[in-house]
């Protein structure tokens, strides 16, 4: 059977050729299950994530690309640790949403759609936008109104029209599924098409490894686009005989605003209510994860768990990854606070290999680094 939406709620089944962000019922959608591939189809003429291109489930002929992928993966010690951090604000924008973006805006154009909107706090809207600018797409970008104005400047500099919205971040997502009846959404948290860029990261580190799993995957995680792409492209391993077994992923939230581990922890495979407050990690500040139950599904066929971290334990992951010159945001820097949690607890040994995805640049937060270290 051809590659085809899937809604996993429901088990209805849309074409590729269809037009769509959603299932009739309103669900996010899913792609249907894909075989993978081997090192024998690797493209290493290329150096970006299209190399793996036969792993997408169709043929992209004009690519939205600026080089994304590739990311440097970098051995550094951490306590009696020594993990390997996934450098990914090596991007062309500076996050890992480069990825999931240049995938899906190429399928779009690809489509023939030429106008998208999308919602963001500010990397996915970067994203999104230069992705939308190389292909020659208009991009429309609703932003919370406290979105950190470096980030707005960098949305609007590829060429993008960006909306600020008042109140919290789901506003934005809320007022664009209004605005999605004029304009396609595009939305990094609901196409499936940006998944199947988030996946490159799987089959990256199976590459850059060896051709083998590592042990450990841990992940900062708002709506969980990098949970279920790692998820995603080791699954497809896994099925085409290349890897034995699956990583153990890790999802890392601020205390602050965390579903995912709520809801992991009371074992549950919906929301668990659990008091939301402001986060420095404000890029993992999501309070309902569309997703949710996928991710915990995910997460938990990995053997893998969950990690909520104080804003204090945030901070201090900030200061000591940028002590070994490492200079990430609060919000991939909870992903190195976990560490130490999940060490100590026995969910991760040292001698096992530990892959921490460091997903932005403390570029990104300047007024909190500045605070932090000082003008």
């Amino acid at each position: 059977m051809q590659a085809h939406y899937i809604d996993p709620r429901t088990g209805k089944h849309y074409p590729l050729t269809d037009r769509r962000w959603r299932s009739d019922d309103g669900n996010p959608l899913m792609l249907s299950a894909l075989p993978g591939i081997s090192r024998d189809d690797i493209d290493t003429r290329e150096r970006s994530l299209w190399r793996y291109r036969a792993a997408l489930p169709l043929a992209i002929d004009s690519r939205a690309s600026m080089g994304e992928g590739c990311t440097p993966l970098v051995e550094k010690s951490w306590g009696g640790l020594s993990p390997l951090f996934k450098l990914e604000w090596f991007n062309p924008t500076s996050s890992f949403k480069d990825r999931g973006a240049s995938v899906m805006v190429s399928f779009l154009k690809q489509l023939g759609i030429d106008h998208i909107l999308e919602d963001s706090s500010g990397n996915g809207g970067a994203a999104i936008a230069a992705a939308g600018a190389a292909a020659g797409i208009q991009v429309k970008i609703l932003a919370p109104s406290y979105t950190p104005l470096p980030k707005v400047a960098q949305i609007r500099a590829f060429g993008a029209e960006v909306q600020l919205v008042e109140g919290p971040r789901e506003e934005s997502e809320y007022e664009a599924i209004r605005q999605s009846e004029n304009i396609f959404y595009a939305s990094h948290n609901w196409h499936p098409f940006f998944l199947q860029g988030t996946k490159s990261i799987a089959y990256e580190l199976w590459e850059d490894l060896g051709f083998k799993a590592p042990d450990n995957i841990i992940i900062p995680a708002g709506a969980g686009s990098n949970v279920l792409g790692c998820h995603i492209g080791f699954s497809e391993l896994l099925a085409s005989g290349q890897i034995s077994k699956l990583p153990k992923l890790f999802a890392a939230q601020p205390l602050n605003c965390s579903p995912i581990d709520a809801s992991f922890k009371a074992g549950s495979d919906g929301p668990v209510e659990r008091a939301v407050k402001p986060t420095i990690a404000e890029g993992t500040a999501i309070k309902r994860p569309i997703r949710l139950s996928e991710l915990l599904k995910a997460i938990r066929e990995s053997g893998g768990g969950t990690v909520a971290l104080t804003e204090e334990q945030i901070a201090a992951a900030v200061r000591r990854l940028a002590g070994m010159g490492l200079y990430a945001e609060p919000t991939s820097s909870s992903a190195a606070a976990a560490l130490e949690v999940l060490h100590s607890a026995g969910a991760i040994q040292a001698n096992e290999t530990t892959v921490v995805l460091l997903t932005g640049t403390g570029l990104k937060s300047t007024q909190f680094m500045t605070e932090l270290f000082g003008g």
